[in-house]
């Protein structure tokens, strides 16, 4: 089993910055890429930012300049510095983690249980 573990949600008003935190744990052989997703209420849960083991990125257009994604490989966490927030910006967000399990030659994807991000005006 593998869990994924998020914090550093809270409230913040607007230009503010909050760091949020993933960490995987569990029976884990290696993890290709960790990232963000969001969803605010009514609408589709969409991409925030990825990260790759070997250090590439990739951000959506509406956080590009604004949030910066990172990673310790050694830990097994990624995080989100999210700067300049905007009350758009509020939402719940998701860690998810391609993760290849100890024993096995499939890769899955697993998911946080979602930390809320509020941005106030």
């Amino acid at each position: 089993q593998v869990q994924l573990v998020e914090s550093g949600g809270g409230l913040v008003q607007a230009g503010g910055s909050l760091r949020l935190s993933c960490a995987a744990s569990g029976s884990i052989f290696s993890i290709y890429a960790m990232g963000w997703y969001r969803q605010a209420p009514g609408n589709q849960r969409e991409f925030v930012a990825a990260a790759t083991a070997n250090g590439f990125t990739n951000y959506a257009d509406s956080v590009k300049g604004r949030f910066t994604i990172s990673r310790d490989n050694a830990k097994n966490t990624v995080y989100l510095q999210m700067n300049s927030l905007k009350p758009e910006d509020t939402a719940v967000y998701y860690c998810m983690s391609q993760v290849l399990p100890a024993g096995t030659a499939y890769q899955y994807d697993y998911w946080g249980q979602g930390t809320q991000v509020t941005v106030s005006s």
